[in-house]
């Protein structure tokens, strides 16, 4: 029999045993480091510590995009932090990330290494660096950066929000599916209202907005997040359809949603990426005759 006694909330809030759900072994209302352990440094100027989830598919996009312009400062090691096992909460990945959240970046390309964290700062910093895929100034930049921190903003509602409760809480609960649900179909109109009018988020020009809300939303709409397709009805919108298959047809985009993957087909995962040629050649026929220099 169900327990349908309503939820008083205590005067003080104290942790639960256990909080349940996916990642229950990884919560905690605390910051700081879990256990000493130094990050990896590979030979490139660029490290990376992430995961293949969509935000960690946001700057692996952006790195290869840069490859593919011919930015050889953009090489980059791509080193797996496997968050369900904790490894986010090193000593060395929290002095790179306080937050301790994927991904990170570390570029040692000057006299002090210098770290930038969260994802929409990541792709900031490397198209200001490498001067690409972000407008140089006026209407296009401010539109660029608008959408790059709606995505921020919005996108915890899809993951933390309806993705958590409809997929991994450990029980359903119908008012968190149906109020996140309710946001996510609002921001999906959001995106499809916005790419009715124009090819790209900014505008005319493929950028770094594109990069961030592709991972999130255009794995959505494309049935492959949280197994939600067919609740949310997302073949309805036909302009993030066509957008989101724009961006899946770019090598470079099929090669950063490689990197840091540790699930799918065995074909679509590069749990470590260190060198161009990690890409072997049966999986670059796959992905396409563009490769990075």
């Amino acid at each position: 029999m169900n327990d349908t006694t309503p939820y008083v909330p205590p005067a003080i809030w104290s942790p639960p045993p256990s909080s349940g759900g996916r990642f229950a072994n990884i919560n905690r209302p605390v910051a700081g480091p879990t256990h000493e352990k130094d990050l990896p440094v590979g030979r490139h100027p660029l490290q990376l510590y992430s995961l293949g989830t969509p935000n960690g598919v946001k700057v692996t996009v952006m790195l290869e995009e840069l490859l593919a312009l011919g930015h050889s400062g953009a090489e980059y090691d791509a080193w797996l932090v496997r968050i369900h096992e904790g490894e986010q909460f090193g000593s060395g990945f929290v002095a790179a990330n306080p937050n301790s959240k994927i991904p990170v970046l570390v570029d040692r390309s000057g006299a002090a290494p210098l770290r930038v964290f969260e994802s929409g700062a990541i792709l900031q910093y490397l198209a200001e660096k490498f001067g690409a895929f972000l407008p140089a100034g006026g209407a296009a930049r401010a539109e660029c950066l608008s959408w790059l921190n709606w995505q921020m903003g919005s996108a915890p509602f899809l993951g933390g929000g309806f993705g958590h409760f409809y997929a991994y809480a450990p029980s359903k609960m119908q008012y968190p599916i149906d109020r996140y649900a309710m946001e996510v179909k609002r921001q999906l109109d959001v995106l499809d209202r916005r790419l009715a009018e124009v090819p790209w988020l900014a505008g005319d020009d493929y950028t770094i907005a594109d990069m961030a809300v592709w991972p999130w939303y255009g794995t959505l709409v494309k049935g492959q997040l949280y197994e939600a397709g067919e609740f949310l009805q997302v073949q309805a919108y036909t302009h993030v359809l066509r957008w989101t298959n724009e961006i899946a047809k770019r090598p470079a985009a099929k090669r950063g949603r490689m990197v840091n993957r540790t699930w799918g087909e065995a074909s679509s995962q590069l749990h470590e990426r260190h060198e161009a040629g990690d890409f072997d050649t049966h999986t670059q026929d796959k992905l396409g005759t563009q490769a990075p220099p």
